[in-house]
């Protein structure tokens, strides 16, 4: 989630390790995330916070490829359900929730479920571990208004913790050097934009219906994310190409322009503006500016 407010967050590192249990609040803010590894859940589960109700989020690899899953559930209060998923749910392997002592009930965080996973389906960044898709609770206005500000604040904290499954490209990405740019090869064009949040290919640009078998030999990732990204609809097929269904975000640019091409790619040099300057080209001149 973007935002133009200007925030501080507290980042108290429990045990000492910035790897074990940290407490994160956020400036102005009556909420609290607990973030954790699961491999200290039995040692960590005896808190105060885990006492309290809350939202929370499980992550970890995927079975079947590259990549993260993520879990999103909810608790009155949170360790009961944490308790039965360290102990019957195996994917993940770390875990974020969020409390406000006094301020939640059974019904808020119902609400900040239903929210989280209606986002995380529509950014479709990571598949979801959630069977099914939780209905909201009846909110008064009053209440729905509190929560919308909570969940603001939650989607602000948590891709400073690294989560991005809730990021939805915007409508009006940056442009390098106020232009669109594009990618073009083995038949197929996509157009892009460089953002803080990534590479965005967006909707309607193609992609090469096959890869070439250097790809598949030395870069097998790209092959298993172009699979990936078919079976989430995002890429469908579309005569001799594949086409984009929505606007996706990439970690970098030459990720996103091996995944257009199907192939080995330089995305610093394979994306250009209508002038034929790459980005690479971009960018050093505004370095340079």
């Amino acid at each position: 989630m973007n935002s133009t407010v200007p925030f501080s967050l507290r980042i108290f590192v429990a045990d000492g390790d910035p790897d074990g249990l940290r407490l994160v609040e956020r400036s102005n803010w009556i909420g609290k995330a607990v973030v954790f590894p699961r491999a200290l859940y039995p040692t960590v589960r005896n808190r105060p916070e885990f006492q309290q109700t809350g939202v929370y989020l499980l992550l970890g690899p995927r079975t079947d490829g590259d990549g993260e899953m993520l879990y999103i559930g909810e608790g009155d209060p949170v360790r009961p359900r944490l308790e039965d998923h360290y102990a019957r749910k195996d994917f993940w392997t770390s875990a974020v929730f969020f409390v406000a002592p006094a301020h939640l009930n059974k019904a808020h965080v119902q609400y900040l479920e239903a929210q989280l996973v209606q986002r995380a389906m529509r950014a479709n960044r990571i598949p979801l571990d959630n069977g099914n898709k939780p209905a909201e609770p009846t909110l008064s206005e009053a209440d729905r208004a509190d929560m919308e500000v909570f969940l603001h604040n939650i989607l602000g904290i948590l891709p400073v913790l690294g989560i991005t499954a809730f990021e939805q490209t915007s409508l009006t990405p940056i442009k390098a050097n106020g232009f669109i740019l594009t990618c073009q090869g083995r038949g197929v064009t996509a157009t892009g934009n460089d953002t803080p949040q990534g590479f965005v290919v967006r909707q309607g640009s193609y992609a090469a219906h096959d890869e070439v078998q250097s790809l598949k030999e030395h870069f097998p990732g790209v092959i298993k994310l172009r699979a990936d990204l078919l079976s989430r609809g995002v890429l469908v097929s579309d005569g001799n190409a594949l086409r984009f269904t929505q606007d996706y975000t990439f970690s970098s640019p030459s990720l996103a322009s091996a995944v257009v091409l199907g192939r080995s790619s330089n995305g610093r040099t394979d994306w250009k503006d209508p002038s034929g300057r790459t980005l690479k080209q971009l960018q050093e001149a505004q370095a340079e500016t």
